[in-house]
């Protein structure tokens, strides 16, 4: 089939290689614009996925707008057949999702209608789900709100972080995404629609998600740390010290003392009391100014007194 792939970051790389390798003819990507990097912003840093198709001789579009008319254009000249999009990034005007003989289709990184938005891997961890998955889905007008072709599930294990559950989804994303391809070529693929009953919303993550407050559980702290990471990462104050937080684990301990009271600072890390007399134990942290390192060899230089 001749397939225009759109997508940007290292989640959608897999999607693309696969459709490459199973013999479709990608016409052409579209990328979002490179990004400015470096101390001065002076270098241009090319998305994962234009770096991909650059290497595979695949022709490259990156445009800032897409309701000009201008993307439209570029797409009739390619002419293709469907459209397969995996965390593009932008929203697509419906004389875009209008043109595809076939349609256009989404790799979606969440059991949807669950976690429709830009971070549904992260909210899926946040919210410390059992199990998360990818669908894929016909796109329509209203985000991610598009009849689903087929879906794959997988287990969350409770210290599983975004980033290893990131590259985990994205090659099952890029299976499915073949076998639904390889449906739709044979007018098979299924059209499910949603129930919006049962919808939830993923919005973009910010800094105002990384402060952590001890009156919370250990258990929701944990969950809060291994779904910031790498950013926009949580965050709190240790020994005076405000640190980034990377590691952190749930030991089978209970506390009366109050949430926020380090209980222990040592080679063993940082235990520190949590709500419901829970304990959460700090094992990697970034103080501001340092560099990402385990909470005891942070210690060595900033000592914490323990009551």
């Amino acid at each position: 089939m001749r397939i225009l792939f759109m997508g940007t970051p290292a989640f959608a790389v897999p999607s693309l290689a696969a459709l490459v390798e199973a013999g479709h003819e990608v016409c052409g990507v579209f990328s979002q614009p490179d990004k400015p990097v470096g101390r001065h912003q002076n270098k241009l840093q090319p998305t994962p996925v234009k770096e991909f198709a650059v290497t595979h001789h695949i022709p490259v579009f990156q445009p800032v707008k897409l309701r000009d008319g201008s993307a439209l254009a570029q797409i009739r000249a390619l002419g293709p057949e469907l459209i397969v999009v995996a965390a593009y990034g932008r929203l697509l005007p419906d004389d875009i999702l209008d043109y595809p003989a076939r349609g256009c289709i989404n790799v979606h990184s969440s059991l949807l209608p669950r976690y429709r938005g830009a971070a549904p891997i992260n909210w899926a961890v946040l919210n410390g789900d059992a199990e998360t998955g990818v669908t894929i889905m016909h796109m329509a007008t209203e985000m991610d709100a598009g009849d689903i072709i087929d879906q794959v599930r997988t287990p969350i294990d409770p210290d599983e972080t975004v980033e290893t559950l990131y590259g985990r989804l994205a090659g099952m994303g890029a299976e499915l995404l073949v076998k639904s391809v390889a449906a739709i070529a044979a007018g098979t693929a299924r059209r499910v629609p949603q129930d919006a009953a049962r919808m939830t919303l993923a919005p973009m993550l910010s800094r105002e998600l990384s402060p952590m407050d001890w009156k919370r559980t250990a258990r929701e702290l944990h969950n809060q740390v291994r779904g910031l990471i790498p950013w926009p990462a949580a965050v709190t104050e240790l020994g005076g010290c405000r640190c980034k937080v990377f590691s952190t684990a749930v030991p089978d301990e209970r506390t009366d003392r109050a949430p926020g009271t380090v209980l222990e600072a040592g080679r063993n890390g940082i235990k520190v009391a949590c709500g419901g007399g829970t304990v959460l134990r700090v094992d990697e942290l970034q103080a501001d100014g340092g560099r990402r390192m385990r909470a005891a060899d942070w210690l060595r230089g900033h000592p914490i007194s323990v009551d």
